[in-house]
């Protein structure tokens, strides 16, 4: 199944996107973010790539690939996860790649993945949580409609010393 939005696709994960997934994961620029520490091999990717044939009301997470409609070229990720069927709200992350970044992709992928948590998983809300020094991310999200609801003080250590974690949700339409 495609979910299309204005601008990109969100689609499953495909045995292709291997090497552009063993890409994102081991790139160490966005490891902070993404809260890795280590290198994923290509062997443990193929088996994520495997379990994503499983809903993700059994796996708890679904990982979408954002292609760009006009060149169907791979451009992103965009990760539900923490999802919690109960309460009705999972946490969200994105990345896109460096070359195709400022171009509305990003934030056309997250209205499009919204649109598609209320209406098929009948989601209440979505939540990430972004570095304070994060700045492009935090705009994103703003601009997304996520507002503020938490921060957590010193949380991510790195080698240039400590930064806030800053936690967002958005209520999604009633």
């Amino acid at each position: 199944m495609n979910i299309e939005g204005v601008l990109c696709r969100l689609r499953a994960l495909e045995p292709e996107d291997l090497d552009a997934m063993y890409g994102w994961e081991n790139d160490t620029d966005v490891w902070r973010a993404s809260g890795t520490v280590a290198p994923f091999s290509r062997h443990v990717l193929s088996r994520l790539i495997d379990e994503q044939q499983f809903d993700i009301y059994a796996t708890r997470q679904m990982r979408l690939v954002v292609e760009d409609k006009a060149s169907a070229e791979v451009v992103g990720a965009l990760d539900l996860f923490e999802f919690d069927p109960q309460n009705r709200r999972a946490g969200v992350g994105i990345i896109i790649t460096p070359p195709h970044r400022r171009a509305g992709l990003a934030m056309d992928a997250l209205t499009t993945v919204e649109r598609y948590t209320h209406e098929y998983l009948h989601m209440h809300q979505l939540w990430c949580s972004v570095a304070a020094d994060n700045k492009a991310s935090l705009r994103l999200f703003e601009k997304a409609g996520y507002e503020e609801c938490g921060r957590r003080r010193e949380w991510i250590l790195s080698a240039d010393g400590a930064t806030d974690e800053v936690l967002m949700q958005k209520i999604l339409q009633k």
